[in-house]
């Protein structure tokens, strides 16, 4: 008499048993697909529960990808000399980099990935390229001097970054804690581009101005770990409608900058680097009047 059941399933099941471990046939995973990079996966809430997607959105991430040739480009620039086209590029980095999260929350296409991504970008358009770009155009001839101040600068980036990322779901969105590391790098690249333009590159760059630039590198750099608030600018919206003066304001804004871009741009983030310790002293003032 047979005992074997005759359910399909059970027989399968029977003869699996027999089989040794390493023989039973395993389902097909997408990691042993002809393809060698694995799809990127991540967790979402979608009302409430919470799902896996695959894939990454495109659109914020071109942006993204954007910045990061910006920054890499000036670093290359820096190091052929070109120092006025590496500040232009790290300037032209804060456009995209300004761009892809606006992009994002416009399109609702925000993701994990996304700001990881951003985040990396960041560090080395406006942490290494800043910091290399300077030690190219000044800082190389000051010895230990020189790459101390670069070396502040990028470490203090690196740690402005770490604590966005740790506070971005608590920190209030009107504000920063700290020089926002794109604004710093602003300040180090308007400064490159405004001497250039002067004259004063490779052998025209004196002792004491190298060392003035060290300052600034390593200040601008303290600026963004300190604990003082700078405005984000996020509640701007700029999807409403505005009084038709506003546009006339922003004409003449662009005029003012096209006058002379390299010192008006430099002086608009130089003020904006010190409108945070100003408020900051200004409010502590007015608590012991």
């Amino acid at each position: 008499m047979n005992d074997k059941p005759n359910d399909p399933a059970a027989r399968l099941r029977d003869v699996s048993a027999d089989k040794p471990e390493s023989a039973v046939e395993q389902p097909e995973t997408s990691s042993e697909s002809l393809i060698l990079i694995d799809e990127h996966e991540e967790e979402v809430s979608v009302d409430g529960k919470t799902i896996r997607r695959r894939g990454i959105y495109l659109l914020p991430n071109l942006f993204t990808t954007a910045a990061l040739f910006s920054g890499y480009y000036a670093i290359i620039a820096g190091i052929n000399g070109q120092f006025d086209a590496a500040a232009i590029a790290i300037l032209v980095a804060m456009i995209f980099d300004g761009l892809d999260g606006r992009v994002a929350r416009l399109t609702n296409t925000q993701s994990k990935f996304g700001a990881e991504y951003d985040s990396l970008a960041d560090m080395v358009s406006f942490g290494a390229a800043p910091a290399l770009v300077m030690f190219s155009w000044a800082l190389s001839d000051l010895g230990k001097f020189g790459w101390t101040c670069s070396f502040i600068y990028i470490a203090c980036a690196a740690l402005r970054l770490a604590r966005f990322n740790t506070q971005i779901d608590s920190a209030d969105k009107h504000y920063f804690s700290g020089l926002a590391s794109p604004a710093a790098a602003a300040v180090i690249a308007g400064t490159i581009w405004v001497c250039h333009d002067i004259g004063y590159v490779g052998s025209d760059v004196s002792h004491n101005l190298a060392a003035a630039a060290g300052l600034i590198t390593a200040l601008v750099g303290f600026l963004m770990i300190l604990n003082v608030p700078y405005h984000s600018f996020k509640g701007l919206d700029l999807r409403g409608r505005v009084p038709f003066v506003m546009m006339i304001l922003i004409i003449l804004v662009f005029g003012l900058v096209m006058l002379d871009p390299a010192k008006i741009l430099l002086a608009g983030f130089v003020l904006y680097a010190l409108s945070g310790p100003a408020a900051k002293v200004w409010t502590m003032l007015r608590r012991t009047s």
